[in-house]
């Protein structure tokens, strides 16, 4: 089929799949690609900004696939697509049930309420005493609680804090890798202590 006989709905599925061979983090990198590709700083994109985005991304995308994808996001037609819409349409579809848990908790780690995760509010609520470099001394419990926010960065943006958004992004990338609403909060639950 050539890339013009697609749907814009089979053009995000192929989108969303170079994503997630990313790993569990390739939905919240495009995330932060598209940050950086908003040269205006309006939180939106245009199709220039948005073409810049997919190649800095290094996803592979026709013009005309590209075009189609962009009028698919663009729901009001005004040119331009919103971070927030993009990245709700990018996200593989989880369930109500997998989000209400994910939610539980991002708010069991924001011991402060302020809607970010640092260091500080893990303390207590994040055990990496089984961390290996913790075990052999290599590293402090700060160092492990730095790697483990770290996960949820960019690798030109590691600023030692998580937006519910970027939690988010990186436990759907997780949630798509399992089958199962079950098993996924399950995981949750066990490893958040829930």
């Amino acid at each position: 089929m050539a890339s013009g006989d697609l749907q814009p709905s089979d053009i995000l599925e192929d989108v969303r799949r170079q994503c997630l061979k990313r790993g569990a983090a390739g939905i919240k990198g495009i995330g932060r690609t598209f940050r950086i590709m908003d040269d205006d700083g309006t939180k939106s994109l245009d199709f220039e900004e948005f073409m810049k985005g997919m190649e800095t991304y290094g996803l592979i995308l026709a013009k005309e696939s590209a075009a189609d994808l962009f009028r698919l996001f663009d729901k009001d037609g005004s040119g331009t697509i919103n971070f927030d819409e993009f990245l709700e349409k990018i996200r593989p579809p989880m369930s109500d049930t997998r989000k209400q848990i994910i939610g539980k908790a991002f708010n069991k780690l924001d011991k402060t309420g302020d809607g970010v995760v640092t260091i500080e509010d893990l303390k207590g609520v994040y055990n990496c005493r089984q961390h290996p470099k913790f075990k052999s001394g290599e590293w402090s419990e700060d160092d492990v609680f730095r790697s483990f926010l770290d996960s949820f960065d960019s690798p030109n943006d590691k600023d030692g804090k998580v937006t519910s958004e970027e939690f988010i992004n990186y436990y759907s990338g997780v949630s798509a890798s399992i089958d199962e609403d079950e098993y996924f909060v399950h995981m949750i639950t066990n490893a958040w202590k829930l």
